[in-house]
Formats: C-alpha cells, structure tokens, sequence
C-alpha cells in the first residue's frame, strides 16, 4: 500500500491529494470483482503512512497550505525528488522507435 501511496503523490503533483480522495484511489486499487477490501483499513493505513512520513521539515511527505492535503516534499528532500523521476519513468516508457516493415510479398502478377 504504501508503493500505492507514493505513486499517487507523484502523480498528482505539487497540488497535492486529500486524505479521503488518496484512501478512496487506493481502495479503488485494490478491490477487484471478488473481494473487496475493508475502506476503514485502508483509511487507517492511508493516515498512519502520511503521519509517519510528514513529520519534519525534510520528511518524505508535507502538508500543504489547505487542511487534510499533502504532497511529495520535493523541495527539501532527496528521496521524494528521486520518486518523482522514477514513477515519472514508470508511467512513460521510453519509446522505441520502430523501423516500417519491409514488403516481402510475391508480385502475383508480375
């Protein structure tokens, strides 16, 4: 869950997330169409997880300006800037370019 979380907060930026809207993306995550996870362990998990890691200045998460949001600390952390590029990576693959196939047909009436 927490790989979950991290990618999220990568994703939405320097905006930042609220704490409902990133538990209801997680959840969303992880149920399928056989089980369903509990919505209060993940609430749970999401708040223990953004408590833990948003405690200092140089924390890995900060709060921001409104009530409840919180971001990647880009600005006085290393680890949070590395993320960013990683999952930035993960979501756009290098594209490889691909060369037009050559024609081999036979000329049937030729």
């Amino acid at each position: 869950m927490e790989r979950q979380i991290l990618q999220i907060l990568s994703a939405v930026g320097q905006h930042g997330i609220s704490v409902h809207a990133l538990t209801m993306h997680v959840y969303n995550m992880n149920a399928t169409f056989f089980s369903q996870p509990d919505l209060n362990d993940i609430r749970n998990g999401v708040r223990r997880f953004l408590l833990k890691n948003s405690k200092s200045d140089s924390s890995l998460i900060e709060r921001t300006e409104r009530r409840g949001v919180y971001r990647l600390n880009t600005a006085h952390n290393a680890d949070a800037r590395q993320l960013m590029l990683e999952f930035h990576e993960e979501k756009h693959p290098e594209e490889k370019e691909e060369k037009p196939k050559e024609d081999l047909s036979l000329d049937l009436f030729g």
